[in-house]
């Protein structure tokens, strides 16, 4: 039996994302729910894996595809050490640290583990690529004003990544040779300035740049310690404020922003003026990373689920369009970023890289 498919997996608190491609072909795809009855039956995510795994082989016999027919295996990263960005291999060392939460606990730890549970059985190669603790950015940049904190990098990475490869594609220019800005705008705002294809600075989404639907962004510090010490609010209570209740949610009680734009479509002054500010934002983060890359800059991109709102683009777009020319590439799809992270190791075009070799392990 000939081995052509490529098996992407993206794991997720209550679902796991499968698809089967055929080199650039998606052939088949299944979004596995998990439902709480089963998932609360677990007390750790890790335990999840053999459920997992079982699910997936369950499809893939419904689908009539055997193991036999696969030639790689490709899981979403998970949160591990910080890391440059590529495809990986999934190794011991790496799957040791993704069981022991070593970047905090979350279902696409369990990507690269079922990956390599599948993968290996057919001894055939497995790959994780561009995890969130993608960390390429210049130690000029993690400079915080403050000794005790460091500026950290935290981004949307497998779709940044993913939006940048295919303008390089699709303008036929080498990703080394041009330098984007990447703003994904999703339920967390990454901005990114790429220097020849390395994230040379980005705001952390979880704590700094524009707010988006429910984190708050970079605010006010003297008001937030204010805050913080008032006595009104619990340590957790602060932490849903910043993300989760943040943002568009803390304004407007919403975070769909499809409903938001409906609504200063419709006259609401106040929500128009919530909805413009966060555009304003973005487009000023794009601006203020347009300057760490001296303003050489080829392109601004603009992906993620927020991308899709005309009013929102076009505002980032007239406010920033004198950097460089603006594309749009509204949404995300983690698997076919994650078959495209494989394929270009598996075609020769990148190099895949070894986990234990690029990070830093001192425990």
């Amino acid at each position: 039996m000939s081995r052509k498919y490529i098996l992407a997996i993206n794991p997720g608190s209550t679902s796991t994302k499968v698809a089967l491609y055929n080199d650039q072909e998606k052939v088949f795809m299944n979004k596995i729910e998990h439902p709480s009855s089963e998932i609360d039956k677990y007390h750790n995510i890790i335990d999840q894996y053999d459920y997992r795994l079982n699910l997936i082989l369950n499809w893939l016999r419904e689908i009539s595809i055997s193991p036999a027919s696969l030639r790689a295996v490709v899981g979403r990263g998970g949160m591990l050490r910080p890391m440059p960005a590529g495809t990986y291999l999934v190794t011991d060392v790496m799957i040791k640290d993704l069981k022991d939460n070593i970047g905090g606990e979350h279902a696409s730890n369990l990507g690269g583990i079922l990956a390599k549970g599948i993968a290996n059985p057919e001894g055939i190669k497995s790959f994780i690529a561009d995890p969130v603790s993608v960390d390429e950015i210049y130690d000029i940049a993690r400079i915080s004003g403050i000794p005790d904190i460091q500026r950290k990098s935290q981004l949307h990475a497998l779709n940044i990544k993913a939006v940048s490869h295919r303008f390089s594609h699709e303008n036929n220019k080498n990703l080394k040779d041009i330098n984007l800005i990447v703003a994904h705008l999703g339920g967390g705002i990454s901005v990114a300035p790429i220097e020849k294809g390395r994230i040379i600075d980005v705001n952390n989404a979880n704590e700094m740049g524009p707010f988006s639907p429910e984190r708050t962004g970079g605010v006010p510090v003297g008001d937030l310690v204010k805050m913080c010490y008032s006595g009104k609010y619990t340590f957790n209570e602060i932490k849903a404020k910043l993300k989760g209740k943040g943002g568009l949610v803390s304004y407007l009680g919403t975070n769909n922003a499809k409903e938001v734009e409906e609504k200063m479509n419709k006259g609401d002054e106040k929500v128009g003026l919530i909805f413009m500010a966060m555009a304003y934002q973005v487009a000023k983060e794009i601006g203020a990373m347009s300057t760490a890359l001296y303003g050489k800059v080829d392109a601004i991109i603009l992906t993620g689920g927020l991308a899709y709102s005309k009013t929102l683009t076009d505002k980032i777009h007239n406010m920033t369009k004198f950097i460089a020319p603006v594309v749009l590439y509204p949404g995300e799809d983690e698997l076919e970023a994650l078959n495209q992270g494989a394929l270009r190791v598996l075609k020769g075009e990148e190099v895949e890289k070894i986990y234990e070799n690029e990070v830093i392990i001192n425990d």
